[in-house]
């Protein structure tokens, strides 16, 4: 496929986000956006679309349409192209609404992040990294999960003791034991779903609070995420 590389659109720890106009080869619709690293940094990318490749089509996850390698100034990149969202993100949504979304919206977007995680555990696959910067919104109303990077098959062993997600939607059972399954990703869903509602995130941190306080706090004490009060019966009983 012959593609042009558009607008930079976002940047992670993995490289950063370009929309892509193809030139040739591609019959749907008019952009993509790419992902691009360094080959010599590009396992996450290349875990992503082995992942996708494997869980094959799902209306709530984003869409992969391949990899190539380029050469640019003098330097070999890795390119994943993804289905490209014009909605943003759902953490660009909360911020554009004010901060906080109306119950009937967390419901909605809640339902379409459980049929994703349904569907991804029902593959077999754990994502590890369920927030709101993860879930990508489009202009006919669909909601899909995006960015598995860090996504794994449940039961998979870890090699070694690592942070695998983002600490603050990080389940106990992660920090504590190294586990990652399933639940892992509910739990985050949670996480999400109180941010979503309050505009905030569920752990409420003290003000110079690090990395280390919040893992410590997850991990080692009796203290959970608050339910918000303004919240339904029926909102207080799916969290």
């Amino acid at each position: 496929m012959e593609w042009v590389r558009g607008e930079t659109i976002g940047s992670g720890s993995f490289g950063t986000v370009n929309l892509v106009l193809p030139k040739t080869g591609f019959s749907g619709s008019s952009f993509m956006a790419v992902k691009c690293c360094e080959t010599n940094n590009s396992a996450s990318l290349k875990n992503e679309k082995q992942v996708l490749h494997q869980l094959g089509f799902c209306p709530q996850i984003i869409s992969c349409f391949g990899d190539d390698f380029t050469v640019e100034n003098c330097g070999k990149f890795y390119n994943l192209f993804l289905e490209y969202a014009d909605k943003g993100s759902l953490a660009d949504h909360l911020q554009q609404t004010g901060g906080k979304l109306m119950e009937s919206d967390v419901k909605r977007f809640a339902r379409s992040i459980l049929k994703g995680l349904n569907f991804i555990h029902s593959k077999g696959f754990v994502h590890c990294d369920i927030k709101l910067q993860n879930v990508l919104l489009f202009g006919n109303g669909d909601v899909k999960i995006a960015d598995f990077g860090l996504a794994k098959r449940k039961g998979e062993k870890q090699r070694r003791l690592e942070i695998r997600g983002t600490p603050l939607s990080m389940a106990p059972e992660s920090i504590n034991g190294n586990v990652y399954d399933s639940g892992v990703d509910i739990w985050a869903l949670g996480c999400a779903v109180v941010e979503m509602f309050t505009g905030k995130p569920a752990w409420n941190l003290k003000p110079g609070a690090n990395m280390a306080d919040l893992l410590i706090k997850i991990g080692a004490s009796d203290e959970l995420p608050g339910i918000p009060r303004e919240l339904s019966g029926e909102g207080k009983d799916f969290l």
